[in-house]
């Protein structure tokens, strides 16, 4: 598979990886787009997600998204012999990663006191859901149960509507994020110490730091946020509102910008009207409100909207598909698609780098690779 000069930031240090599926493995590849040497540690099968999602010649698009810029080796962990080995690689390694439940990593026989012992610098990193304290810490987890017990799931959606998930794994992800910067963290404060700590981060813990802002509310008010659905829980008018050919996305973020929206909608009289002449008017009566902007805002098109209330400083956006933005200008432009060589030669797709560093910018200098491909490589390079 293809390989570049890695430059990343993180270059020249190793990562252990024993992830898998979602959680872990982000978190993994975000150290590895920024340079870091990832050795992913699979069974004899691999990583379930090799099977998952779109394939392409066989090989997953889901599992090459989540693990390009790393290096596969073959390890079966219940043999004595293959876990020494793994004793081994951890021996000189800077960073090891797990995603097991709470507690099996240990029970494995690699508990952090043991870990220290083969290497006190190395920074041990968990991403389990629902921390290692508690009733709970012992349980199988997954995103969609995170949504739900961490409150997140009962934020989304209208009273309609009832509790809803986001579409995407949010607490794998956020988990994910999280435990790298955990892990970035503990390497600077190596740096002055010398010594390796432990990072734990939890897809429960992360959701509920995700809803500051809402638990801010509620810690005052002892109530759960009402469920604003498109609507903004604090602020009107705010949401999605329609044109004669959709829907159009319009944020007035305060009176300042429901003036030009409301000006620029030839609505600015309503702010005379007692029932829409302050933001705390305005949420009392926002159906109301709703229906008059709809009712004026239909007779235009989207683009004509959109023009307008940007020219005027209000933002506003067309509603779009995710084919739509992943070929848009807009994403283009910041290089957020890139591609990467499969088996054959075949391109795959997928999501680039959110994060520019100027100097040392994070790069795809390795191919997703297959199963095992560097076993042979890395047994190498172990001390006898």
């Amino acid at each position: 598979m293809t390989e570049q000069k890695n430059i990343g930031a993180l270059s020249g240090i190793k990562v252990i990886d024993l992830t898998r599926v979602l959680s872990g493995p982000f978190c993994t590849m975000l150290l590895a787009d920024m340079g870091a040497e990832v050795i992913k540690i699979e069974p004899p099968k691999g990583d379930n997600v090799r099977n998952q999602g779109d394939m392409v010649d066989g090989y997953s698009s889901y599992f090459a998204q989540f693990n390009r810029n790393k290096k596969s080796v073959i390890l079966d962990l219940y043999v004595e012999t293959e876990k020494d080995i793994l004793k081994s690689l951890l021996s000189d390694a800077d960073v090891v990663v797990e995603n097991f439940k709470a507690g099996v990593f240990d029970k494995m026989g690699f508990d952090y006191d043991t870990l220290k012992s083969i290497n006190p610098k190395l920074i041990s990193a968990s991403v389990n859901g629902f921390g290692s304290k508690g009733e709970m810490s012992d349980r199988p987890a997954f995103d969609f149960i995170a949504q739900a017990l961490s409150g997140f799931m009962s934020l989304n959606g209208t009273e309609e509507s009832g509790p809803m998930r986001a579409a995407m794994p949010i607490s794998d992800l956020v988990a994910g994020l999280y435990c790298a910067f955990g892990i970035v963290c503990a390497l600077q404060s190596r740096n002055k110490t010398g010594k390796g700590q432990k990072v734990e981060a939890s897809l429960t813990s992360g959701l509920i730091s995700m809803m500051a802002y809402l638990s801010s509310e509620s810690f005052v008010t002892g109530k759960a946020p009402n469920k604003s659905g498109n609507n903004h829980p604090i602020l009107a008018p705010y949401g999605i509102f329609q044109t004669s050919d959709g829907e159009i996305a319009v944020a007035p973020a305060s009176d300042k910008f429901c003036s030009i929206f409301l000006e620029c909608i030839d609505l600015i009289s309503l702010l005379d009207n007692e029932l829409y002449k302050n933001n705390s008017n305005r949420m009392k009566n926002r159906d109301s409100l709703n229906e008059i902007v709809n009712e004026r805002m239909i007779s235009e098109t989207s683009d004509f909207w959109i023009k307008k209330l940007n020219k005027a400083g209000c933002p506003a956006a067309k509603i779009v598909s995710l084919p739509e933005a992943l070929n848009s200008q807009l994403i283009q432009d910041n290089e957020m698609v890139i591609s990467s060589n499969g088996p054959e030669g075949r391109q795959i797709k997928m999501t680039g780098f959110p994060v520019k560093l100027s100097d040392t910018p994070s790069q795809l200098y390795r191919s997703p690779p297959l199963l095992g491909e560097h076993t042979n490589e890395i047994l190498k390079t172990i001390k006898k």
